[in-house]
C-alpha cells in the first residue's frame, strides 16, 4: 500500500513537470505569434496555457502573467498593443481592450 502511494506521488510530480514544460513552450509560441503579427493565434496559446495551469493546479510564471491581459487574454507587447506607464512606485500596463494591470517596481 505504501509503494502505491509513492508511485502516485511520482506520477503527479511527473505530470506537473510536463505541464510546466508545456506552459513554457506555449509562452514561447505566444510570444512568437505576437511578434509575427498574429494576435488571434497568440491569444489561443495564452488561453491554452491558462487552461493547462488550471487543470494541473500550477501558477503561471511571473513573466507570463505580466505579459498577458487578464480580460482579453492578449499577449502584451509594449508599444504595439499595450501602453506602459510608471506611476508612484508602480508600473501600469494598459491593454488595447482598456484593462489595466498594476505591478510594483521589481
Amino acid at each position: 500500500m505504501l509503494e502505491r502511494n509513492i508511485n502516485r506521488d511520482t506520477d503527479e510530480t511527473n505530470a506537473m513537470d510536463i505541464a510546466a514544460e508545456r506552459i513554457e513552450r506555449l509562452h514561447e509560441l505566444a510570444r512568437a505569434a505576437a511578434a509575427e503579427g498574429e494576435p488571434d493565434r497568440a491569444r489561443y496559446y495564452v488561453r491554452l496555457a491558462r487552461r493547462v495551469a488550471e487543470r494541473n493546479r500550477l501558477t503561471l510564471p511571473r513573466s507570463f502573467r505580466r505579459f498577458t491581459c487578464d480580460e482579453c487574454d492578449a499577449y502584451l507587447r509594449p508599444g504595439d498593443n499595450a501602453r506602459v506607464r510608471l506611476q508612484d512606485g508602480h508600473v501600469v500596463i494598459t491593454c488595447e481592450c482598456g484593462a489595466q494591470a498594476r505591478y510594483p517596481y521589481d
